[in-house]
């Protein structure tokens, strides 16, 4: 077990996890997922919400089962390699809100930064001017982050706190047992569904559950992170999470070639808009966020699974935040940016500015 356990995070391990998730992406497309959303954190955790009903966008509500295998796949991963760890108290109501924001930059952009990297594999131009403003974003919050920013310390606490967002992802698997998806009916107990829409589409339960588990499982070992890549190439010139990313997005661009699902250009593309700068700002907004919160969304979840409290938080801010795009017309959708979809990103800069500049500590 010890010789294991450092396998994935070495250089050539977080390749192959990137390599693995790329390969599997677009067969969840193939099989059922939407067009260039094979898995997209933010997207997942939107339809999730409204499948609650905490939104009514009818088009996007669906409890998806990779969200909830990344959680758990983290879970037993942390238990199995003693790595889990309780943990919360490091600024939780910050955390909620930058997960708001940056799941609200995410939704004007129509995508997290796994998704952007999958748009770009599946021919999407769009997808450039989104990893740009992710890299701008991540940029900028580096400087916060070398002037003294910090959230401040975590600590040690109860096994029940750990236990907590793993916990609701059970119960959100038990419920879609309990209310499973009739066919022609938007609704099954507690529990919405869309009709039609990206939130119509999905792979069987049990085979996104599956993948989800073993992309959480290795995902934790390789300490796998899309934000944390551009990141520790900016700070530090470090490439080693860096090569997960490249290796995610050419495996996939490899198997969309192969499953004839690579169409290039910028008009007509799946779950996507063509207004430019927006989809630089709202990802330069997403990835300011996930700088300032210390993970992307995928790692957030995947932090969650080890017993981090806070990354709990920003999980539930992000979810609440898909609420508040959709119910308030901020989020975007194929006909292009929602009504005020420009002034949340704004809002979303100033709120982040804020707290880059109040809490940073004086360096010596």
């Amino acid at each position: 077990m010890k010789g294991m356990k450092n396998v994935f995070a070495s250089r050539w391990g977080i390749i192959s996890v990137g390599i693995f998730i790329g390969i599997l992406a677009p067969l969840l497309q193939k099989w059922g997922n939407p067009g260039n959303m094979g898995i997209c954190v933010a997207c997942f955790e939107r339809d999730i919400a409204g499948a609650l009903g905490f939104h009514r966008a009818a088009v996007v509500q669906y409890i998806r089962p990779e969200i909830i295998g990344f959680v758990l796949g983290a879970l037993a991963a942390a238990y199995l390699f003693k790595e889990f760890r309780p943990r919360l108290g490091s600024a939780p109501i910050v955390r909620f809100v930058l997960g708001m924001f940056a799941m609200i930059g995410a939704l004007v952009f129509l995508g997290c930064p796994w998704r952007a990297a999958l748009r770009l594999s599946g021919g999407d131009g769009n997808a450039i001017l989104g990893l740009l403003g992710l890299i701008a974003g991540i940029w900028i919050g580096t400087f916060f982050l070398k002037s003294g920013y910090n959230l401040g310390r975590t600590k040690e606490t109860h096994v029940t706190a750990g236990w907590m967002l793993p916990l609701i992802m059970l119960g959100l698997l038990v419920l879609m047992l309990i209310y499973p998806h009739v066919q022609g009916q938007d609704k099954n107990g507690v529990l919405f569904y869309s009709l039609k829409g990206p939130g119509a589409m999905h792979a069987p339960l049990l085979v996104s559950l599956i993948v989800g588990l073993v992309v959480g499982f290795f995902a934790q070992r390789s300490r796998f992170c899309t934000m944390g890549a551009i990141r520790d190439l900016v700070i530090f010139r470090q490439t080693h999470l860096l090569g997960g990313f490249i290796a995610l997005i050419v495996a996939a661009f490899i198997t969309n070639i192969v499953l004839n699902q690579f169409h290039a250009g910028f008009a007509n593309q799946p779950v996507a808009h063509t207004a430019h700068l927006w989809n630089f700002a709202g990802m330069a907004l997403a990835g300011f966020a996930f700088c300032l919160a210390g993970g992307c969304p995928g790692r957030q979840l995947f932090m969650a699974g080890e017993g981090d409290g806070d990354a709990a938080v920003f999980v539930l801010g992000m979810i609440v935040g898909s609420c508040i795009a959709h119910n308030f017309d901020l989020a975007s959708s194929p006909n292009g940016l929602g009504p005020h979809g420009v002034a949340a990103v704004i809002v979303g800069f100033a709120v982040c500015l804020f707290i880059g500049f109040t809490m940073r500590k004086r360096i010596a």
